[in-house]
């Protein structure tokens, strides 16, 4: 951990002249230079008014979700006599649900459903399958094992997905992801799962009219657990969306059947509501907050609603945004960099990034059509992300001064720390080595004490990058949410001037061999014309560790200090 100082700085002249300075608390740490980083902390306890582009969007501007599914008794569109389930169904942030409770259930006992589909023309997103009602928040949505029915006008495409307790999903198209017609067309469906299946890593079987789809758990995935309690309809909770129908009947769930002839009285939730949503993709909604989700010491934190962006040309640069603080100075890849702080993980939907770390405000968010990499340019700090088979990793990444140059080392080394989207709070540090990795650079990230290192790719630093913020900033290419929250965060502004050595023998214009500017602070000089300034005997050496001062001066009239102000 760094040391935190209180630094009064100190000088007088001979003559007339008088340096007027007040005190600056700034923190120090070890550099590979010799030189200390200077570091500054931020609590948030109130609002630092750090810069922000596009954090708080208004656009795309907010949709009207509406909900409207669940028994009915009337209507016959999956066949039979009347009475079925089903309705509109809308793809959006909030979770609705229409679902049997059934007795819980793992990845070690069989499942097994069956019945009737129809899917009328048009769009939706929906999950069919068995779920647990109390972790419904977000796609791919954990404790699940579903169908996914994606309507595409006059046809729509299926699949079979599982989610295990640790977010970690795997899949499978129907028919190799054939369109599959909508309309009037009832599709007899069934889903299985075996807990014994591939030897024992558990699979799962799913029939659609002609269609088939089987699906095996990844190793290790069975471990994490999973628990089921209810079977029913599920909206994807991705972000808002166009709605769609379908309707279910005669359904036989784990063998105990149901033809909907009078109401089922399935457990319900958000399926008969109307109400306007801000969950719009990419509607940007992050920055200061005076919540208290990451765990830090008292209320105040940053961060909030964050989605992938977007640097092709065509939007201008209104789908890329950020929130940072400002640096003292332009830093490098030539310099060591330090970060560290709480994270709160609360929402990961899946084809998600949050970015935190070191960037530049506009080198960064530079308009690009290439797409060929997602991580900003000039920027070196971590991210939450997928792949959605092992749910959500915290990991180190960097992009250069130029567009679409990759990291061979991936996500690091060895496998990074998971992170999961349940609000547990994490403490994490970042550091940057130019130094090492042989002269090319590395980069450090812990986890709670978990640590990953990426090295930098040969010749990766002498093509560069450049920052002058540091905080949250959004990916080049496009997708999903999370929200994610920040909190007592130390990061690095710059880096201390160098060492002056004050002897005991040195008369009062030594310390005049100070800069006068130092990362874009400006010495204030004042005259005066008041009693002469007399130097105190220096009773020792003294040296002067970056910008610290510890020489006692005195004036006839009282002790004189410096002040530094930032322009």
């Amino acid at each position: 951990m760094p040391v935190c100082f209180l630094c009064c700085f100190r000088l007088s002249t001979k003559n007339f002249l008088r340096l007027v300075f007040s005190c600056l608390v700034m923190a120090f740490a070890d550099s590979t230079h010799g030189q200390p980083l200077l570091l500054k902390t931020e609590n948030f306890d109130v609002n630092p008014n750090w810069e922000g582009r596009n954090n708080r969007a208004t656009d795309p501007i907010p949709r009207q979700i509406a909900q409207n599914f669940g028994f009915n008794s009337s209507s016959s569109n999956a066949g039979g006599d009347p009475g079925e389930i089903g309705g509109l169904i809308t793809p959006a942030g909030e979770p609705a649900f229409y679902g049997k409770v059934i007795t819980p259930a793992s990845f070690s006992e069989p499942l097994s459903a069956s019945g009737i589909l129809n899917v009328p023309q048009g769009g939706g997103h929906t999950l069919i399958g068995f779920f647990n009602a109390d972790t419904v928040n977000e796609w791919r949505t954990p404790n699940t094992i579903v169908m996914r029915i994606y309507g595409r006008g006059t046809y729509f495409y299926a699949y079979l997905e599982y989610g295990t307790a640790l977010w970690r999903a795997g899949g499978a198209s129907f028919g190799g992801e054939a369109a599959i017609p909508s309309g009037a067309a009832v599709y007899p469906f069934s889903l299985n799962y075996d807990p014994n299946g591939a030897g024992g890593l558990g699979t799962v079987t799913a029939t659609l009219g002609d269609y088939s789809a089987v699906m095996t758990l990844d190793p290790g995935h069975k471990a994490d657990g999973a628990v089921f309690n209810r079977f029913g309809i599920l909206n994807v909770m991705k972000s808002a969306d166009d709605p769609g129908q379908l309707w279910l009947d005669n359904i036989t769930i784990n063998g105990e059947a149901d033809s909907f002839s009078s109401n089922p009285g399935w457990d319900q939730r958000g399926n008969r509501k109307t109400y306007t949503s801000t969950n719009v993709r990419p509607r940007f909604n992050f920055g200061y907050s005076s919540s208290n989700f990451a765990g830090g010491e008292r209320a105040g934190e940053m961060g909030g609603a964050t989605f992938r962006g977007d640097s092709r040309e065509e939007f201008n640069g209104r789908r890329m945004a950020y929130y940072g603080a400002r640096l003292n100075e332009t830093l490098s890849l030539n310099q060591p960099l330090h970060a560290e702080g709480k994270v709160g993980f609360y929402r990961g939907v899946s084809d998600s990034t949050t970015l935190i770390g070191f960037f530049h405000s506009t080198d960064s968010v530079r308009s690009n059509n290439s797409q060929n990499s997602a991580t900003p340019e000039n920027f070196v700090g971590a991210a939450i992300e997928g792949p959605s088979s092992e749910g959500f990793y915290f990991y180190p990444t960097y992009g250069l001064d130029q567009e679409g140059v990759r990291a061979d080392g991936g996500r690091g080394t060895p496998t990074p720390p998971f992170i999961y989207p349940n609000g547990d709070s994490h403490d994490w540090t970042l550091d940057y080595h130019p130094e090492s990795n042989g002269g090319a650079g590395s980069i450090i990230l812990t986890l709670d004490g978990q640590t990953v290192t990426l090295n930098l790719d040969s010749g990766h630093r002498q093509i560069g990058a450049h920052f002058n913020r540091f905080g949250i900033i959004t990916t080049h290419i496009d997708g999903s949410g999370q929200t994610v929250y920040f909190d007592d965060l130390t990061y690095t502004i710059g880096v201390a001037p160098p060492n002056l050595t004050v002897l005991k023998s040195a008369p009062a214009e030594i310390l005049l061999q100070w800069p006068t500017t130092y990362n874009g602070f400006t010495v204030e000089t004042a005259l005066s014309l008041n009693a002469p300034i007399i130097w105190s005997s220096v009773t020792s050496d003294v040296t002067v560790n970056g910008p610290l001062f510890n020489v006692p001066v005195r004036t006839t009239e009282a002790a004189q200090f410096f002040r530094l102000q930032k322009p």
